[in-house]
């Protein structure tokens, strides 16, 4: 009998999207929102400002992805069929509807 057929997948393709060890896209949101803090204040506590919240956003962005990286793209999922998938105390408790606006 012959092997199996093997594939390689490379590492890159199957890994989270990530940026300083967070979300990508969180992170590069809170640089731009921290940014734009900083350039509106223009001051030099602005500036300190704006690099504190940074840094704490950056930290807390860490601790998410460290815990899940992919957390951001499964609670958008968990809210958008949220109407749906209702909450159920029991397996045999009734299902909501279909929402009116999905008909």
């Amino acid at each position: 009998m012959e092997k199996p057929r093997e594939i390689v997948v490379h590492q890159s393709a199957n890994r989270p999207n990530m940026l300083l060890g967070a979300d990508r896209e969180l992170v590069l949101l809170s640089a731009m929102l921290s940014a734009a803090l900083t350039f509106v204040i223009a001051t030099w506590w602005g500036i300190l400002l704006g690099v504190t919240l940074w840094v704490v956003a950056v930290g807390i962005l860490q601790r998410m992805g460290k815990a899940d990286p992919l957390l951001r793209p499964v609670y958008a999922r968990h809210v958008k069929y949220q109407p749906f998938y209702g909450a159920k105390s029991f397996i045999r408790s009734r299902t909501s509807d279909t929402p009116r606006a999905w008909r």
